[in-house]
């Protein structure tokens, strides 16, 4: 069929009723946005709500340079926000729950991917797919066709409950309590569209674990996790979960606290929704940078919101719902499409032995296993998806999922098909090994074509994972299961905190050019459903990362100690002597000495600053504010330090400290007499900075100088240890937006062009 053929016709009898009044309700939004009847910022959060995003593009490009299919669609600046280009072509998310997807949907999404985007499917790191150069006046058949098959793009953006994750083992999981998968999509079907979460100050994730100790489904980073358990009460075993609340990434990192230590499996609904209603009643809503829950939980303190939500729980009326889909339970989730068998003893090559070492877990059920395919960068071409599609069908039935490391898996592969199955993969390019190692590298879309990307985030993931595969066969075991994750900005999109190797996008100036840098971040941990969270210890410039990757884990094998794992490692080593390794790398030659680290990966342009007419001596100009924001640094540097050592009070000190010197640097650009006592500082900078809006930043606002107010107006006489690594992140952050901030003076100062 053509693209213009009519699918609201053709599909109507296909489409639950409720999920076709919701595009019908899109679609004539469009069109009143078209002729100027919805205000701008009503219609962003309209298209939000339905997955629909602005992005960066360049002329018909990806910003790797390869083709575009043809864009036959007005194109636009999409970097001056979607009020001024809204019907520029977009990115489409697709909310896929619990990561399930089966042979019929995945024909459909090929189909979409090659006529509506660039016949290129991305994965996400919440087991979404998204399509990219998407226009807006497409959306609506793609939503209906989509729907067809069951699959909704409702909520998938927008100040919403996002995609319910979980474990993509659960059912076939060798340690877990049970499996969590009908949860997770009751939890996903009953919360979708609900009234009670409808007025959100932001976004809101959920995610489902089947086990405590491995990374599953990452609940400790998320804004309510539940983690399977099973209990004897009056002596029959129960099924129930411990529930957790307050989690989340993003600029500011939070773990998420234990809320209840058991909520039986018949109460996880209404303790969701009363969640919810609380959220929504209190949350924030007008400093959208302090609008998760996360903010909530820390400002009325875990008793008192528990208290809240048990009172919101009391007095919610019964639904009906809550328990339905427990009837269903008890019959599972699809079993296998064949009969078990085992592999054989036959010859096997060695891409096969390293496929199946790498890519293959051991079901618990005898005879089966589950085939991850391994999708570099998460992107996989609509002539792949066919070829899975095929692959299914053949093999595993529905039993396929995405995962959050961006990629796919089949479940219930009965050992014997192994070799057959490598052989289908091999012929679509997709039989890769290495899933789940050091080379399986999760990256977001960074400067290719996120609005907010600062540096080339898939870009060098593409470079560091075509350099340790090139020497996989040589790296060592600890090596091998390493986790390094990359995003283009603070947001921390591609996960950087809770990798062992984090690194996100920054930016420096040298003289009067701008280099693109990456903060490495250190001390996360993926196991223990994200058990802790990594702090950068240093900027480095985008281009020498892969050294810094190599001089890291190279002394990371000379010295580690007989079972010793890198996060250990770390933490016996220390990260001042970590940042001593980095400091080689730190110093950034004079632009006429190295040209090529003034651009970033894939991209020959220079990275800021352009034709501006440099001087002979340019290249060794060491300004005053990058003589004191280095002072600002070091003292962020050192209040991590005190953190480590158990000084809470001394690391909230020096984090205050450090946003205390990082606003002087910036204030001493225009007035040199600035007496040196906070007071006077904070007062300057307001002045100067904050209430001419010279700082705020176009997307986040004013919310990097509140980390600076708030701190400066609390006496915090007994910090803890989760309010010290708070603030440490805060003063990280207001360091990167005042380097940020003085770029864009000294860029407009020199009528030099701002990426």
């Amino acid at each position: 069929m053509e693209k213009n053929t009519n699918w609201k016709t053709i599909l109507q009898d296909d489409i639950p009723d409720q999920w076709a009044n919701e595009i019908d309700h899109f679609e004539a939004q469009i069109e009143r946005k078209r002729q100027g009847a919805v205000a701008d910022k009503v219609f962003a959060e309209t298209r939000l709500r339905r997955g629909v995003y602005g992005q960066r593009y360049d002329n018909g490009k990806r910003h790797d340079g390869t083709e575009t299919r043809d864009l036959v669609f007005p194109c636009g600046d999409l970097t001056k926000g979607p009020e001024t280009v809204w019907d520029a072509p977009g990115m489409q998310r697709i909310k896929i729950p619990f990561g399930g997807l089966n042979a019929v949907q995945m024909d459909v999404l090929a189909d979409l991917a090659e006529e509506y985007s660039d016949a290129v499917l991305h994965v996400t790191t919440r087991q979404d797919l998204q399509l990219h150069y998407v226009h807006i006046d497409d959306t609506p058949d793609l939503m209906r066709r989509l729907a067809a098959v069951g699959i909704t793009t409702q909520e998938a953006c927008g100040n919403s409950v996002r995609n319910v994750t979980a474990c993509v083992l659960a059912g076939v999981c060798q340690e877990e309590s049970f499996d969590v998968t009908p949860y997770s999509r009751a939890m996903s079907a009953f919360l979708l569209g609900h009234p009670d979460c409808q007025d959100f100050g932001r976004k809101f994730k959920i995610a489902f674990s089947g086990c405590r100790e491995e990374a599953c489904g990452l609940v400790r980073m998320h804004d309510l996790g539940f983690i399977a358990q099973k209990r004897v009460i009056n002596g029959a075993e129960q099924r129930g979960f411990e529930a957790y609340v307050g989690g989340g990434l993003g600029a500011v990192p939070r773990q998420a606290k234990l809320m209840e230590e058991w909520v039986s499996e018949a109460d996880i609904l209404p303790l969701a929704q009363a969640i919810c209603r609380v959220f929504a009643r209190m949350g924030e809503k007008r400093v959208r940078s302090r609008a998760r829950i996360k903010f909530l939980v820390d400002k009325l303190g875990m008793d008192e919101f528990q208290k809240l939500v048990r009172e919101e729980r009391s007095s919610m009326p019964h639904d009906s719902a809550w328990t339905d889909y427990l009837e269903g339970v008890s019959s599972g989730e699809p079993g296998p499409l064949k009969g078990a068998g085992s592999l054989n003893g036959e010859p096997r090559s060695e891409s096969f032995s390293q496929w199946l070492m790498t890519n293959v877990y051991a079901q618990r059920q005898s005879g089966y296993g589950v085939v991850t395919v391994h999708l570099p960068l998460g992107d996989l071409s609509s002539f792949q998806m066919r070829g899975l599609s095929d692959i299914a069908r053949k093999y595993v039935g529905d039993n396929v999922r995405t995962t959050v490391e961006q990629n796919i898996v089949f479940r219930w592969v009965c050992e014997s098909d192994y070799p057959d199955v490598f052989q289908a993969l091999d012929a679509i390019g997709l039989s890769d090994p290495g899933a789940g190692t050091v080379v399986d590298i999760t990256a977001c879309p960074g400067t290719d074509t996120c609005k907010l990307g600062i540096s080339a985030s898939r870009g060098l993931a593409g470079q560091l994972r075509t350099q340790l595969a090139a020497k996989n066969e040589f790296l060592d075991d600890a090596i091998k299961n390493l986790k390094i994750k990359i995003s283009g900005c603070f947001n921390s999109c591609g996960q950087h905190h809770i990798s062992d190797l984090g690194f996100y996008g920054a930016s420096r100036k040298v003289g009067v050019h701008s280099v693109p840098h990456f903060q490495v971040v250190i001390g996360g941990k993926w196991k223990d459903n994200a058990g802790s969270y990594g702090l950068a210890v240093g900027s480095v410039p985008s281009k020498t990362v892969p050294k810094v990757v190599d001089v890291v884990t190279e002394r990371f094998v000379q010295e580690r100690q007989k079972g010793e794992v890198f996060q250990d490692w770390v933490g016996r080593v220390g990260k001042k002597e970590f940042r001593a390794m980095l400091e080689p790398f730190m110093k950034v030659p004079a632009y006429d000495d190295d040209p090529g680290l003034y651009t970033d990966w894939n991209d020959p342009r220079e990275f800021s600053t352009r034709d501006m007419g440099v001087g002979e001596c340019a290249g060794e100009i060491v300004s005053l504010f990058s003589m004191e924001i280095t002072k600002a640094e070091s003292e962020a540097f050192e209040a991590q330090l005190s953190l480590d050592d158990g000084d809470w009070k001394q690391a909230d000190k020096r984090a205050y400290q450090a946003m205390l010197l990082s606003a002087r640097a910036l204030v001493r650009t225009e007035f040199l007499d600035l007496p040196n006592d906070p007071q006077s500082i904070v007062d300057e900078f307001h002045t100067r900075f904050y209430a001419t809006e010279r700082f705020f930043d176009k997307y986040a606002g004013p919310k990097f100088a509140d980390y600076l107010f708030a701190r400066h107006e609390s006496s915090r006489k007994d910090p803890d240890r989760d309010s010290a690594h708070t603030l440490i992140e805060e003063s990280l952050l207001f360091i990167e937006a005042t380097h940020a901030c003085e770029n864009r003076l000294t860029g407009a100062a020199t009528g030099g062009v701002q990426l």
